[in-house]
């Protein structure tokens, strides 16, 4: 990593954030305006500096020097804590973990961070509280459920219970009606095209162009899928090792479980994922495993048509995905 002047690591939490650089100094400032601001007028020309990607605390430093012109990482925490563990670390620090992340950006080649706008960031925001109240709705129909089940529920208990649901319901209404709203400012072209595909549907295609900021993320399909965390991994080693193959998991677990779910309806509408899923399934295997490579061809359809502008035609859909 020759080509930067300086790597810098830096370890974000809540009041503070630690920086180590390449040369072993080490540094660390309040998480804020004025921090930002101190570490900024630090850094020479041509330096990096790398950060894991740790909810809200990175987001802000990470704009800010992005919009100061300097040339910032957002990692993958696991990437980074697979590289501790492969080093046989037994120091668990915020000092520590900020050289690991230097250390580690010196030794790999890591990406780029480009800032979000406006938009896309709101709708990010959108989509993490919509998550949130999805979670509470789900525990509040289960406890209405279990009061039910007592016989003889209290009426208080109950109506409060019913008030919730339906506010959050309401509320959740009213998010996706924004979402979709900047969603078709955006990507209104894609998003027609991506509802043209047979088992895609419009939550699901919304939800991929945020997650995606309109497939600008990925050069491939292969990516994207890697990303989805439903690329398979495979487990062998010498003659004794032959463990079965399994999906990574390790990616966007939302967009997986919506590609899943949009399986089931594409394995009787699209027929490319209906050849695949009964050609699989002839073979003895499982529908969850058919289901599974349902969901990578789905997303490849969708890369396929997206980037290239032209709708779902099944008679060409082969070539393109």
């Amino acid at each position: 990593m020759t080509k930067y002047t300086e790597i810098y690591g830096v370890d974000i939490s809540k009041d503070v954030f630690d920086v180590m650089d390449s040369k072993g100094a080490y540094s660390q400032y309040p998480n804020g305006p004025k921090g930002f601001g101190q570490l900024s007028k630090k850094l020479p020309k041509g330096s990096l500096v790398v950060m894991e990607a740790t909810g809200y605390y990175h987001y802000r430093l990470a704009q800010y020097l992005y919009g100061k012109g300097h040339c910032v990482s957002v990692l993958n925490p696991l990437s980074v804590k697979r590289f501790i563990q492969m080093k046989l670390s037994k120091v668990k620090t915020d000092k520590s973990d900020a050289r690991a992340i230097c250390e580690y950006a010196c030794t790999n080649e890591v990406p780029l961070y480009t800032a979000k706008d406006r938009d896309q960031a709101e709708c990010l925001q959108l989509l993490r509280l919509m998550d949130t109240y999805l979670k509470h709705s789900t525990a509040i129909k289960n406890k209405i459920h279990g009061e039910r089940t007592l016989g003889m529920p209290s009426k208080t208990v109950f109506r409060s219970l019913k008030r919730s649901l339906s506010s959050l319901r309401k509320e959740i209404g009213t998010l996706e009606e924004r979402l979709m709203e900047l969603v078709k400012e955006e990507h209104q072209g894609q998003l027609t095209l991506l509802k043209s595909i047979p088992g895609m549907g419009s939550k699901t295609a919304t939800v991929l162009l945020v997650l995606t900021d309109g497939f600008k993320k990925f050069e491939n399909a292969g990516q994207l899928c890697c990303y989805a965390g439903i690329t398979p991994t495979i487990r062998e080693s010498g003659s004794s090792v032959r463990g079965r193959s399994r999906i990574s998991k390790v990616g966007n677990k939302k967009l997986r479980n919506l590609l899943f779910l949009c399986a089931f309806s594409a394995c009787k509408h699209n027929r490319a994922c209906r050849e695949i899923y009964e050609r699989i399934t002839a073979k003895g295997k499982s529908k969850k495993l058919a289901l599974i490579a349902v969901s990578n061809k789905l997303l490849k359809q969708s890369f396929a048509i997206a980037t290239s502008g032209l709708p779902y035609d099944e008679k060409y859909v082969s070539r393109l995905s």
